[in-house]
C-alpha cells in the first residue's frame, strides 16, 4: 500500500458517530472518525516503506492519519527536526499527547528533546514534552533515567501546575503519575506532589472525561502490581 491507498482506507473506514467523539475531544481540521482497532487492522496491511508513508501520513494534517503515523512511525529512526515538526504541526490532542510523544520516546535523544518542548509558549508542544518525558519512564530502564533530573521535573509540576495552560496541566498531573507508577525511586515524591496539588481542573470540554487524582491511581498501579508497574516494551497504544 503506499500512502493514498492508505487514507483512501482510512476515509472509507471513518463513522460519523466516531468523528463527533472525536471532534467533542477537540479533534480540529479534517478528521474521520476511525476507531483504533480499524487503523490497526490498516497498519497490518503495509507491507513495506512504513516509515516513509508514516511521515506522510503525518504531513497530510488529517487527525485520524496523525494517530496511524505515530503507530507506525519508528522514532529511533527520525531526526530532532523531524520530532520538532511533528510537534509543531500535530492537528489535535490525539495526535500532541500520544502520537508525537510515543514516537519520540523511541529517540535516544527524547529527554533533551521534550525538556526543550515543555518550555515552550505553544501549549500543545509544551504537552508533547511532557507527555514525552511520561512515556520515557514508563519505557526507558531505571538505569538509563537520570533520578534527579526526574525530581527537579517533579518539583517543577509542583510549582506551575495551576500556572500551566489547560491541557498542560492535564499533562503534568499524567506526567507525575507515570513516573510514581514505573520509577520506584520517584513513587513517594509523585505521591507526596500528588497529595499536595490535589484536584486538578481541567476543562474536558464536552465530555465527560475527569482529571486523574494522582495518588489515587497511582496506589491503584502499586497495588495491582504488587509494587511499581512493569516498563513497557513500547508507549504505544
Amino acid at each position: 500500500m503506499n500512502t493514498a491507498q492508505v487514507l483512501a482506507e482510512l476515509k472509507k473506514a471513518g463513522q460519523e458517530n466516531i468523528r463527533k467523539i472525536f471532534i467533542r475531544h477537540g479533534a480540529k481540521g479534517t478528521i474521520y472518525g476511525v476507531k483504533v482497532e480499524e487503523m490497526k487492522k490498516i497498519q497490518k496491511k503495509i507491507k513495506t516503506d512504513a516509515q516513509t508513508i508514516a511521515k506522510e501520513l503525518f504531513s497530510s494534517g488529517i487527525g485520524d492519519a496523525q494517530y496511524l503515523a505515530g503507530l507506525m512511525a519508528n522514532g529511533a529512526e527520525m531526526t530532532k527536526k523531524e520530532l520538532d515538526n511533528w510537534a509543531q504541526t500535530a492537528t489535535w490532542g490525539m495526535a500532541s499527547e500520544y502520537a508525537v510523544p510515543w514516537v519520540t520516546a523511541e529517540n535516544p535523544d527524547a529527554i533533551s528533546i521534550a525538556l526543550k518542548w515543555i518550555d515552550s509558549k505553544n501549549a500543545q508542544v509544551a504537552t508533547s514534552g511532557w507527555t514525552t518525558l511520561g512515556a520515557v519512564a514508563a519505557t526507558w530502564p531505571d538505569e538509563k533515567l537520570d533520578m534527579a533530573l526526574f525530581k527537579k521535573l517533579i518539583a517543577r509540576v509542583e510549582k506551575e501546575i495551576f500556572k500551566a495552560p489547560n491541557r498542560v496541566r492535564y499533562c503534568m498531573n499524567g506526567f507525575v503519575i507515570t513516573v510514581g507508577s514505573y520509577c520506584k525511586e520517584l513513587t513517594a515524591m509523585a505521591l507526596s506532589t500528588g497529595k499536595k496539588i490535589g484536584t486538578v481542573e481541567v476543562d474536558m470540554g464536552e465530555t465527560c472525561c475527569k482529571v486523574p487524582f494522582a495518588p489515587d491511581y497511582i496506589n491503584k498501579v502499586l497495588t495491582r502490581n504488587s509494587g511499581v508497574a512493569k516498563k513497557k516494551k513500547t508507549a504505544k497504544c
